[in-house]
């Protein structure tokens, strides 16, 4: 449908925003020598920016493609992105001193007043 379709569009533009704000994305979760930590535009709303695209863009293929096996192929995705956060903020937190403070004041991981399953984990 079109409102998915705006949603995946809309995931795809969050993602290349994050690329264009963070210097230091990696594929891989590790901290790099002099590494800061990003607080001005998306992150300034939300610690997980390209988690927040990329479940935008997870949850709305299934509805673009209007099938609903692809839902359920889709749905694990979610959880592999809250155990990645958990392992990214535990490898944060040991690795820069001023991201404690930063989560306190950027409370939300990826959508803003919205407690999701990353909450339990």
């Amino acid at each position: 449908t079109q409102c998915s379709s705006v949603l995946f569009v809309a995931g795809y533009l969050l993602y290349f925003e994050v690329m264009r704000e963070n210097v230091w994305l990696s594929r891989t979760i590790r901290v790099e020598n002099e590494q800061e930590v990003i607080t001005t535009g998306v992150y300034g709303i939300v610690r997980h920016p390209m988690y927040t695209a990329t479940l935008f863009m997870f949850l709305s293929i299934p509805f673009v493609l209007g099938s609903w096996w692809a839902l359920l192929v889709m749905s694990p995705c979610i959880l592999l992105l809250a155990a990645r956060i958990k392992n990214e903020e535990q490898v944060l937190h040991q690795g820069l001193n001023v991201y404690t403070d930063y989560t306190k004041r950027v409370r939300y991981r990826m959508i803003p007043c919205v407690v999701i399953l990353l909450i339990l984990l």
